[in-house]
């Protein structure tokens, strides 16, 4: 299942499985389209975008000229935003219920601690929903309070029980105005939306939810369906909470027999992954199953790419290792940094160090000091994505350790 090198790819299929985002796949298209010309300018090659020809669920299709070859790319995003919103509509007191199963699942278990032995950053990702929120709602328990000493002090003496009724209908009214006003800010405070995120993980201990587990049956069809259709790679990628779908999709994929003989190669593109959230968790044996059987197997080329710089992301920790005991004839992934300290000028990451969620979306963005990652050439451009990084050696920096409190794979 891998191309020859000497016969470059001219017809590309491309998954992408976003991470846990409520918002229209369109987003996916129009941030391609801008980041894809602006490391065209850089880098001295060409990138066009149309309309999708794929018939799927919603797509683009690509045009690419890289050295000297011309390369037809079509994008499918795997589609599961709608099972984010619904997860999402959560009011204020059922989001706060969220907050405390969610911390009693990661500490009574003890993974919080154990992905702290890991990397500190997405850590504390995790942990910033938590604090945010209970800083607003002390603020607002706070602000209550203040109205009720004042109606004591002022309103009870004169009005007497009335006056004290009136100052706790006020405070109880500024209290949920508040947290409703923070929640209506949370576009840009991101605490809802992360404790959402979180929890709907946390919710099942790692077990994916009945209707994650028919849409991704879904997309393991599709997958499937596109790799008999000529193409001469099929490329899945997997952002953020994508990258433990895309596990489960292909792991099902191959264990199925539904790799055709003779057929495109398939490639697995893992970007900014957040495997040990969920592959920590004591009921996650299906993830950890999946990672071990996905790690020997030779039908695929499977590359993470991830980078310190990156808070969000467990940066270079082999998503299989540290979540399971390595089986023998371990080959994937191949664990790389997008070092995004070299790839970008000193004025761009002085510009983007401090936008955590921005960075966390750098890698399907332009490098203005581009290495040998650049998701526009893996994408479309002219070689697979095991040709490009054959002989490639892993960060030297990785970390393997099992450090799972939860290693086992049966259920």
């Amino acid at each position: 299942m891998s191309s020859n090198p000497e016969t470059p790819v001219r017809k590309r299929r491309v998954f992408y499985i976003p991470g846990y985002d409520p918002i229209h796949p369109r987003r996916y298209r129009e941030l391609y389209r801008k980041e894809g010309a602006e490391q065209a300018r850089v880098s001295g090659y060409e990138i066009a975008l149309s309309p999708g020809k794929s018939g799927g669920r919603y797509g683009w299709h690509v045009e690419g000229v890289i050295d000297a070859r011309t390369v037809e790319a079509d994008f499918e995003v795997l589609v599961w935003s709608d099972i984010v919103r619904d997860s999402m509509e959560q009011g204020i007191a059922q989001t706060y219920l969220q907050l405390m199963r969610t911390a009693w699942t990661y500490i009574s278990s003890g993974a919080l601690f154990r992905l702290m032995r890991l990397r500190k950053g997405p850590v504390i990702a995790a942990l910033y929903p938590v604090v945010f929120l209970l800083v607003q709602l002390l603020v607002a328990l706070a602000l209550a309070a203040g109205v009720i000493w004042a109606g004591r002090a002022m309103l009870v003496p004169v009005l007497g029980l009335a006056g004290a009724l009136a100052s706790w209908a006020v405070a109880f009214g500024l209290f949920l105005g508040l947290l409703h006003w923070f929640k209506s800010k949370d576009n840009k405070l991101f605490a809802y939306y992360l404790m959402h995120d979180y929890a709907y993980s946390a919710q099942s201990k790692g077990a994916n939810p009945p209707e994650l587990e028919a849409r991704m049956a879904e997309f393991t069809a599709e997958i499937a369906e596109a790799l008999t259709q000529g193409s001469d790679e099929v490329l899945v990628v997997g952002h953020s909470s994508g990258a433990h779908l895309g596990v489960s999709i292909l792991a099902d994929l191959i264990r199925a027999g539904q790799l055709p003989d003779n057929g495109p190669a398939l490639s697995f593109l893992t970007l900014g992954q957040v495997v040990p959230m969920v592959s920590f968790l004591r009921d996650a044996h299906r993830l950890r199953a999946d990672l071990h059987y996905l790690s020997t197997r030779d039908e695929l080329t499977w590359v993470d790419v991830t980078a310190p710089g990156d808070g969000c992301a467990f940066a270079l920790c082999d998503p299989v290792s540290v979540s399971t005991h390595p089986p023998e004839g371990k080959r994937w992934p191949l664990v790389i940094s997008a070092a995004f300290t070299q790839t970008l000028s000193p004025e761009r990451w002085k510009a983007l160090k401090r936008r955590f969620f921005r960075l966390h979306f750098q890698y399907l963005c332009a490098f203005d000091r581009p290495g040998d990652y650049d998701y526009f050439q893996i994408t479309a451009g002219p070689l697979t994505l095991g040709d490009r990084y054959a002989g490639r050696t892993p960060s030297p920096s990785r970390i393997e350790a099992t450090v799972n409190k939860y290693p086992g794979i049966a259920s």
